[in-house]
């Protein structure tokens, strides 16, 4: 069976999942009008016409010439004052669902000359997919040239007396004006070339992979993999008791060593230890790269200094939470921060990878001089948060079908950095009839919100249930001041639903201001105001929905994170630094919601649900020590840890 565009097998969905494009782009400028240029002698050129006509995207139109005539078409295009973008689509290749919109958007954002995206090959089945280098110049089959939409005044530079080549002209571009965004936009008969650079990679975790880094830190491994590489999941310890305590790990140094990775990709320590000291042993041996997900290695103790400034001096038993989670006795943080400075600043130090332009600026004025830091995408699994129908999640979940839902999300919601009082004020400001609040993850006493329209499920564990969740909600809000990046905006914005925050820490990365949600500046008042605004105001909503979709798939997807270690990696020297072009297995493609076979989300994500005994617990504890851990309790839980430890050996 043939689809629209002629194809057997075609791989992406009959009914494509997407949200309805905005007739204008974010700053209220029209589309740019894109000039598609096929020369028909290349191959049967009705299909590829056919897949430019279902992108939805009116300000295109599509040139068919003959063999010979594509130089003056071009010409005729370059001089055209009216179109705005070109991409030249060889006859046997076909355009993936959204791919005008995606490259458009992007070019329009960044101000590139040229935008790439991937390439999904194929046979009688998808056989890879992959991406235009960045480095070197690629020739031949291997070059870039459907999967990349140019500006037109960049390619009007270099076809002046020549049909220019795409290869050429696309490793001639400064790297600045290059951009490459992670989702399919081209379908090309062929394999894809044969690699010989595939790494075996260590994922190193704390204690796994549950909660809100751990699962970061997962996806971004299982991206990994997903570009070829070997990845083998190690935990330090399961002993969170005993981290205070704990430096040293002999079970899980000795599975790296007999893995002996090329790699070491490490995050989320602090919960088996409070010292890098066994990453500081693990980086002697091989190249290492820690993962910022909070600020954790860069400090004394804690994840997020908030207002306190002695982590630029150097942290001491002055520091204002030591019983504060990740907890540690005053007297030994002078000492730790002068530790762990000292396996940042070592010359076979671990690279710091920080996921957003805050956290990369906070790294290089914390870090010891000799540590380096680099950026890094996290992956998100964009085809399991995509939009759906509103409606329908809303009858599934029990859900009002009328209110405008407001979206709060965290794993702890009423958590100590997550700006509950803010949040719980402008809530309180614009719930009531009509209006209600879903409110995601651990919160032992649903009565501090002081909301009666409140909706809280709890904690879910499966990805699929969350984006649920996520879709049938309208907008969602985080008055969180201390985020490296800010996850939940951007599930949120995958599924759709844009994002009010304030403009302050990764928040400022994870929302694009005015595109995928709204920026405020850190008051309460200014977000009480916001949010008004956002709930009376549904196109807008809708708009910013719709932006938010398109704009987050394109950079935090699995093949965008993958792609922001490839360029650490090839900087190390440990990738060749040659104009391959980096390939992913044919699952990434069900990563995507447009994919006719969409792999299924992870389960487990967070942990259980406590007991109503365990919260009635934890609600007297706070009561009566708020939510710190005095030493002595803490010592206590030790030696009761470590007594279960040895009845049961």
């Amino acid at each position: 069976m043939k689809s629209a565009c002629g194809i057997d097998g075609w791989p992406f969905a009959v009914a494509e999942a997407g949200v309805a494009r905005p007739d204008t782009l974010p700053d209220g400028r029209p589309w740019p009008q894109i000039r598609v240029l096929t020369v028909s002698g290349g191959g049967d050129a009705a299909p590829a016409a056919a897949s430019v006509a279902r992108q939805g995207y009116p300000e295109h139109r599509h040139d068919i010439v003959a063999p010979g005539m594509e130089r003056d078409a071009l010409a005729g295009i370059l001089a055209d004052a009216a179109t705005d973008a070109v991409l030249l689509l060889p006859a046997g290749d076909l355009l993936a669902p959204g791919a005008l919109v995606a490259l458009a958007l992007e070019l329009a954002l960044s101000g590139a000359a040229a935008v790439a995206g991937l390439r999904v090959l194929y046979t009688d089945h998808v056989t890879g997919l992959d991406v235009p280098s960045l480095t070197g110049t690629e020739t031949g089959a291997e070059g870039p040239c459907g999967e990349v939409l140019w500006s037109r005044d960049a390619l009007a530079r270099f076809a002046l007396r020549r049909f220019p080549d795409p290869a050429e002209t696309w490793a001639t571009l400064p790297a600045s004006a290059r951009r490459r965004i992670g989702r399919p936009v081209l379908l090309k008969r062929g394999r894809p070339a044969t690699r010989n650079d595939a790494l075996s990679i260590v994922s190193l975790t704390g204690t796994g992979t549950v909660g809100g880094a751990g699962v970061a830190h997962r996806r971004l491994s299982d991206a990994l993999a997903l570009a070829g590489h070997a990845v083998t999941p190690v935990i330090l310890g399961q002993r969170p008791m005993a981290a205070e305590w704990t430096d040293r790990f002999p079970q899980a140094e000795a599975e790296i060593d007999a893995a002996d990775p090329d790699f070491v990709l490490v995050g989320n320590v602090h919960g088996a230890t409070r010292s890098l000291d066994a990453v500081g042993r693990i980086a002697a041996k091989r190249p290492t790269a820690l993962v910022l997900h909070d600020l954790f290695a860069l400090t004394g103790r804690c994840c997020h200094p908030r207002d306190c400034t002695k982590a630029e001096r150097g942290c001491d038993s002055a520091c204002p939470g030591p019983d504060e989670y990740p907890q540690l006795s005053p007297r030994r943080i002078a000492g730790m921060h002068a530790r762990k400075r000292d396996v940042l600043a070592a010359p076979s130090g671990p690279i710091l990878l920080a996921n957003s332009a805050w956290t990369q600026g906070r790294s290089e004025a914390l870090a010891p001089a000799g540590a380096e830091t680099r950026p890094v995408s996290l992956a998100f699994p964009t085809g399991i948060f995509r939009p759906g129908d509103r409606g329908a999640l809303r009858r599934r979940l029990g859900l009002p079908g009328a209110d405008v839902l407001i979206l709060v999300s965290s794993v702890i919601v009423d958590g100590p950095d997550k700006g509950f009082s803010d949040l719980r004020d402008a809530l309180q400001a614009v719930a009531g009839p009509g209006v209600g609040v879903v409110a995601i993850g651990r919160l032992d006493d649903p009565g501090r919100f002081g909301i009666a329209n409140l909706h809280a499920p709890g904690l879910i564990g499966s990805e699929e249930e969350l984006g649920a969740w996520y879709g049938a909600c309208d907008l969602h809000v985080t008055a969180s001041r201390h985020e490296t990046l800010g996850q939940t905006p951007i599930e949120a914005g995958l599924c759709g639903v844009p994002t009010l925050a304030y403009r302050t820490s990764g928040l400022t990365t994870s929302v694009i201001d005015g595109v995928s949600g709204r920026l405020v500046d850190c008051d309460p008042a200014s977000l009480a105001a916001a949010l008004r605004d956002l709930v009376a105001d549904g196109a807008a909503r809708g708009r910013l929905g719709a932006f938010a979709r398109i704009s987050l798939e394109s950079r935090f997807s699995p093949a965008s994170a993958a792609l922001s270690v490839d360029a650490v990696l090839r900087e190390r020297g440990l990738l060749p630094d040659t104009a391959a072009r980096p390939g992913f297995a044919p699952d990434l493609l069900g990563h995507f919601p447009f994919a006719a076979e969409r792999l299924p989300g992870a389960e487990g994500t967070v942990q259980a649900p406590s007991s109503p005994v365990v919260r009635r617990l934890r609600r007297t504890k706070q009561a009566v020590l708020g939510r710190r851990m005095p030493l002595f309790v803490r010592r206590c839980l030790y030696l009761a840890d470590a007594l279960r430890g040895s009845a049961a050996r």
